[in-house]
C-alpha cells in the first residue's frame, strides 16, 4: 500500500489533572464556630464564678449608655460603688438615687451628661408618683388634670389650678369642691414621703377695677389656708409648714390676668439650702 493511501490516525490523550483547591471558606466558618464556643464556655464560667453585683458591673462595662442610664451603674471598679442607686458608696453623680427624694446628706449630686439638674429629677419623680396615684380610679385621673409640677428658685412647686369647666372652689368663695379635697388627699400621701419644709400659697385672677371692694387679697390668702387645712386633715404634719400666704393677682401665669387659669393654689417643697 502506498504511503499516501494510509489512513491518518490521531490519538488524543485525556490528561486527568490533580484535584484542584476548593478555597478557604470552610476555614472561616470553622474559626467562627470555635470562637463562638470559646465565648460560650467563657460566659458559662463567668456566670458560675461571679456574684450578682459583679455580673451587673460586667454588663454595665460593655453598656455604652452608662453615663446617662438611670437604671444601672458601674461596677466596683472604675465607677466606684455598686450602682448609681447606691448613695452610700457611689460617686455622687446626679440622677442616681436609691430613694425618690433623698436627704441632703445622701442626695445624688451633679449632672450625668443629660442636662437635668437634681431638682428636675425630683420634679419628674414627684410627678410620676402623683400620676401613679391617679391611676387608682377615673375620678382621680380626672382630678389630676388640675395638677402640674415645676421647679422654681424656692424649690419644687406643685400647682393646682382651675379648669374652665371645673373650678376648685365654689364661685368666688372659700368653699372647696370635692375635686380639691381629692387632690389634697393624694398630695398629702406623696408629700409624706418627703422631709422638706413646705410653703402654701394662693393666687387668683384679676377682677374688674370698677369693683369697690376687690377680693383678691382675702380670697387668695383664704384659699391657701383652706388647702393647708385639707392637707392637715389628710395627715400631713403641720410643723412642716413654713408659711401660708396669698399673692392676690400679682403673679399671673397667662397673658390675660383675668383668665380662670390664674386661680390656683400651690405647695412648694422648699430647698434645704435656703
Amino acid at each position: 500500500m502506498d504511503r499516501k493511501d494510509r489512513p491518518v490516525i490521531i490519538k488524543r490523550k485525556k490528561v486527568v489533572a490533580a484535584q484542584g483547591h476548593h478555597g478557604g471558606a470552610w476555614k472561616v466558618a470553622y474559626a467562627d464556630f470555635v470562637t463562638a464556643m470559646m465565648a460560650f464556655f467563657l460566659l458559662m464560667w463567668l456566670l458560675n464564678a461571679t456574684t450578682e453585683k459583679q455580673r451587673k458591673g460586667l454588663a454595665d462595662f460593655f453598656n455604652p449608655t452608662i453615663p446617662v442610664n438611670r437604671v444601672s451603674g458601674g461596677g466596683a471598679g472604675m465607677f466606684g460603688g455598686d450602682s448609681v442607686f447606691s448613695e452610700e458608696q457611689m460617686v455622687q453623680s446626679g440622677s442616681g438615687a436609691s430613694r425618690a427624694l433623698p436627704t441632703e446628706v445622701k442626695r445624688a449630686r451633679g449632672d450625668v451628661g443629660v442636662g437635668k439638674t437634681g431638682e428636675e429629677e425630683e420634679r419628674r419623680t414627684l410627678d410620676e408618683m402623683l400620676r401613679a396615684r391617679g391611676g387608682e380610679s377615673m375620678t382621680m385621673e380626672r382630678a389630676l388634670r388640675h395638677v402640674v409640677t415645676r421647679v422654681s428658685d424656692e424649690g419644687l412647686v406643685i400647682e393646682v389650678f382651675d379648669l374652665p369647666d371645673v373650678p376648685l372652689f365654689e364661685g368666688d368663695t372659700l368653699v372647696p369642691r370635692p375635686v380639691l379635697r381629692d387632690i389634697g388627699r393624694v398630695m398629702a400621701e406623696v408629700l409624706a414621703l418627703t422631709t422638706n419644709d413646705l410653703a402654701v400659697s394662693g393666687h387668683v385672677r384679676s377682677y374688674p377695677v370698677v369693683l369697690k371692694d376687690n377680693p383678691v387679697w382675702d380670697l387668695s390668702a383664704g384659699r391657701a389656708q383652706v388647702l393647708r387645712g385639707i392637707l392637715g386633715d389628710a395627715g400631713l404634719k403641720q410643723p412642716r409648714l413654713s408659711r401660708v400666704e396669698g399673692h392676690a393677682d400679682r403673679d399671673s401665669v397667662t397673658a390675660n390676668p383675668m383668665a380662670v387659669r390664674n386661680n390656683r393654689v400651690e405647695v412648694i417643697l422648699l430647698r434645704r439650702d435656703r
